[in-house]
């Protein structure tokens, strides 16, 4: 064999061992970057020197003067209150159908499902947008605050959660979370996109 060859051997060798070293060489960056992140979560500290919440997210609205929260893994979107398309014998708490990206979705009034005293809309009534499976309803709501994480310490139950929840709500209810001035119900979304009353909204006679 040449001097030649073996040179070009050697170098096509070489190129080889070096594709093999390349995903495991991705791999032990990613990993590192994943450690990196890890610490700096764990060690992220609030502007008060406090640890850093970590949960799992929660959009928190407002309705009749209580704060509600939703697993924001099932929110579609929240948007301001636009015209809604009327749509003739149905319940009056279905105020209508609007087209969310390219879907007719109903439009339920939260205030008026829950059988709550409706009040004029304001420019902080919001329609939060709500999907469990394949059923999408619109919700309005009296507004939208934040998105925020709560962590499953800080969720309680028992007589607590009972004497804690309003009875308008409680059927809806997967629980409250409790924190040092603050107390949010937290929606079971399936419970209630899927209830009896929810699925049933045609207008008797």
């Amino acid at each position: 064999m040449s001097s030649e060859e073996k040179s070009m051997l050697q170098r096509n060798a070489f190129v080889a061992a070096q594709q093999l070293k390349i995903p495991s060489a991705q791999a032990a960056l990613q990993m590192q970057r994943m450690q990196d992140g890890q610490l700096q979560r764990e060690s992220a500290l609030t502007a008060e020197g406090q640890p850093a919440v970590i949960g799992e997210q929660y959009l928190v609205f407002s309705l009749a003067d209580r704060e509600l929260a939703v697993k924001a893994e099932l929110v579609q979107g929240v948007e301001r209150l636009t015209d809604l398309t009327p749509v003739p014998n149905v319940v009056p708490w279905v105020r209508g159908v609007i087209n969310l990206r390219g879907s007719i979705v109903s439009v339920v009034d939260l205030r008026m499902f829950l059988d709550l005293e409706p009040l004029p809309h304001t420019s902080r009534t919001r329609l939060l947008s709500l999907q469990h499976n394949d059923m999408v309803i619109c919700l309005i709501v009296d507004s939208v605050s934040e998105m925020l994480p709560i962590p499953a310490a800080a969720i309680i139950s028992g007589n607590v959660r009972q004497a804690s929840i309003p009875p308008w709500v409680s059927p809806y209810a997967a629980g409250c979370a409790l924190f040092p001035n603050r107390l949010l119900v937290l929606l079971d979304a399936a419970r209630l996109l899927f209830s009896e009353k929810m699925q049933r909204y045609e207008a008797l006679g």
